[in-house]
């Protein structure tokens, strides 16, 4: 069993990759965008956007016929910048993280790149291709996000449940990987300490 975060910027797509990839009904905390966030939370190139998550969505997904059965436990993090705090907390006993990026607003992208090398949790870029945004090469939104060579990047669509399983296979590589290399991650033990 291995928990696994999806974390993005906000509009990324986190919660329609739990939804599409979750052999269960995903636990979802969705709520409707209030007046009250609008000058919190730019809905530019969002504008058909009318729900944001919470606290966070749980899904699992079992792969019986992979080279070692595994079941994945899906953490879909919010998206906002406020809720770096809730971060640590889902981060904790995490193999790893998949940062869903939508190029059409990139800039969002770098608190989560920047969250996960800080705490030294593996983790994979996962370019979100959504209908009408232009496609950029995987290594265009590397060099952009200026991540090492270390850092999968791939390109996947967030409601295709076949992309977002193959995200998550290419993260567990990428973390076994790591730490067969002694590169592991040790989640703090208190806020403070993270």
């Amino acid at each position: 069993m291995l928990k696994i975060l999806i974390a993005g910027g906000f509009g990324a797509g986190k919660t329609t990759a739990v939804g599409a990839v979750s052999e269960i009904t995903p636990l979802s905390t969705e709520e409707y965008l209030t007046e009250a966030g609008a000058d919190v939370d730019s809905l530019a190139g969002l504008e058909t956007k009318r729900t944001t998550t919470v606290a966070f969505d749980f899904g699992r997904l079992s792969l019986p016929d992979a080279p070692v059965p595994l079941e994945l436990f899906l953490f879909g993090t919010p998206g906002q910048d406020r809720f770096v705090d809730l971060w640590y907390e889902l981060a904790r006993g995490a193999v790893g993280a998949v940062v869903l990026v939508d190029t059409r607003r990139l800039e969002s992208s770098f608190t989560p790149v920047s969250f996960f090398e800080d705490i030294g949790l593996p983790f994979v870029v996962a370019v979100n291709h959504f209908d009408g945004a232009h496609r950029y090469h995987p290594e265009q939104v590397r060099i952009a996000l200026e991540l090492p060579s270390s850092v999968p990047v791939v390109a996947c669509d967030a409601r295709d449940r076949n992309h977002v399983a193959g995200v998550l296979l290419t993260l567990v590589g990428h973390a076994e990987t790591r730490t067969s290399a002694g590169r592991g991650y040790s989640a703090p033990t208190t806020l403070q300490e993270a």
